[in-house]
């Protein structure tokens, strides 16, 4: 059995594989079923580690064929592997496909290997998507609602509101009907309906943040550990310092999933605005000098832990709770 390493630039027609054994070897397949299907099925019986960037809906065919092969398969933050090969000049997606594959094979010990995601899981993913892609086209119609009144010398202004509102309002009704969607997903999934509810036990936790914790851990089977996790949200100050030379406060790092980071600041708002003890906490720390948006970066930080502490004990939250 042969030992080959195999990386992959994903396009959203096209793959540019390369793959190293005795030598170094390049290929290019059109992104679908039938064409992946085809050229993996040479590889099944050898000893495969492959590696892609992780470029959302364009790895979708991959992964739906990958799932047939006992392949070792890593899925690679794209920011990961330019921080990692230091300086280079130009690329291509020849280029690429060979980073890629130095960069496994170096690094493979690091990352974690891909598995394959739950059906209610995939699902789930795609709907959020759908769901934050309508969520910005709403955003985008607001914005042109408020500039058709520059419109009003010309008299086109009262037309172009009322389209604009019926586009709103269609927009809203289809997110609603991806929201109930997913929670039909949930409820219909024994696992995940149970820790959806113990998570919404902590104060703050609402839907969309439910939502939005599952998928990121697919059910707590692939982010298991709470640091990891606030650290992934990019919640956890850092230090900053050299020498004697450069020194300055701790700060979070921009290096973060932005999505969540933003659910979650809207959870921390929630929570402190009811009576528990995050809100508590706020304002004992406000009231000692604390900068406000450090003291709700904390509170972030302690409705993760919270989440996973109910999972890991499947027990739900008591709101009493002393907090340091």
């Amino acid at each position: 059995m042969k030992n080959i390493i195999i990386g992959i630039d994903i396009s959203s027609k096209t793959l540019d594989i390369c793959i190293k054994e005795e030598s170094i070897n390049y290929f290019s397949i059109e992104n679908n079923l039938q064409a992946i299907k085809h050229f993996f099925k040479k590889y099944s019986g050898e000893n495969v580690m492959l590696a892609m960037e992780n470029t959302g809906r364009y790895n979708w065919n991959l992964f739906e064929v990958l799932e047939k092969f006992n392949f070792k398969v890593y899925v690679i933050s794209a920011l990961h592997i330019k921080k990692s090969i230091g300086l280079v000049r130009g690329k291509n997606d020849k280029i690429d496909a060979l980073r890629i594959c130095n960069f496994i094979e170096k690094n493979y010990q690091e990352n974690r290997e891909w598995k394959p995601s739950s059906s209610s899981i995939k699902k789930i993913k795609i709907l959020l998507t759908e769901r934050a892609l309508r969520i910005k086209i709403k955003k985008q119609l607001m914005v042109q609602h408020h500039d058709y009144k520059l419109m009003k010398g010309i008299g086109l202004d009262k037309d172009l509101k009322n389209l604009n509102l019926k586009l709103i309002k269609n927009i809203e009704e289809q997110i609603k009907i991806i929201e109930n969607d997913i929670e039909k997903i949930i409820n219909s999934d024994k696992s995940l309906s149970q820790q959806q509810k113990l998570i919404r036990s902590v104060p703050g936790v609402g839907q969309v943040l439910s939502w939005t914790l599952l998928s990121k851990t697919e059910g707590f089977t692939i982010i298991t550990d709470p640091r990891k996790m606030a650290c992934y949200s990019g919640v956890v100050p850092f230090d900053f310092q050299s020498g004697t030379s450069l020194k300055r406060r701790p700060g979070v790092s921009m290096l973060a999933d932005k999505n969540l980071k933003t659910v979650l600041h809207m959870a921390a708002m929630s929570a402190i605005r009811l009576d528990n003890d995050l809100r508590r906490y706020y304002i004992r720390k406000v009231d000692e000098g604390k900068n406000k948006m450090s003291v709700l970066n904390a509170v972030r930080n302690k409705i993760i832990h919270r989440v996973f502490a109910v999972i890991k004990n499947q027990t739900f939250y008591e709101k009493d709770l002393v907090l340091s």
